[in-house]
């Protein structure tokens, strides 16, 4: 029986034309508890609160790791982390350098050159007190 009922099998067989367009809201509103939460039909919402509350660890359950043990463990995943960075070659390196510095440069002359502006603009508005 089940065997005849697998997904994509009706019992009467009937298939719809591959450009039909089909609404499933109205099935998915009508969901109970014990009806699959996915698509594929294994997991029910039983399930998955039964395995999400297994999987927990309380502090009772776990032995409290020390703070050198921490700290060691700390700075062996920075230098995991590390391991998986892509490096840049000395050549890559020296062209970023120079695009930064040149970025850089040309913002501190925009920004130096508006302050003065403004500065010019100020003391025309408001008049030199000297």
């Amino acid at each position: 029986m089940a065997e005849s009922k697998r997904r994509g099998e009706d019992a009467g067989d009937e298939r719809l034309p591959e450009d039909a367009v089909v609404d499933d809201t109205a099935e998915d509103d009508a969901t109970s508890e014990d009806e699959p939460v996915s698509r594929g039909g294994t997991a029910t919402r039983e399930r998955a609160r039964a395995e999400s509350t297994e999987g927990r660890k309380t502090r009772k359950d776990t032995e409290r790791i020390g703070l050198f043990a921490r700290i060691a463990r700390f700075f062996r995943e920075v230098v995991a982390e590390l391991r998986k960075v892509i490096w840049p070659t000395r050549k890559e390196l020296l062209t970023y350098t120079a695009v930064v510095v040149t970025f850089v440069a040309v913002m501190l002359a925009i920004v130096a050159g508006l302050d003065y502006g403004f500065a010019k603009a100020v003391l025309w508005v408001f008049g030199n007190p000297s």
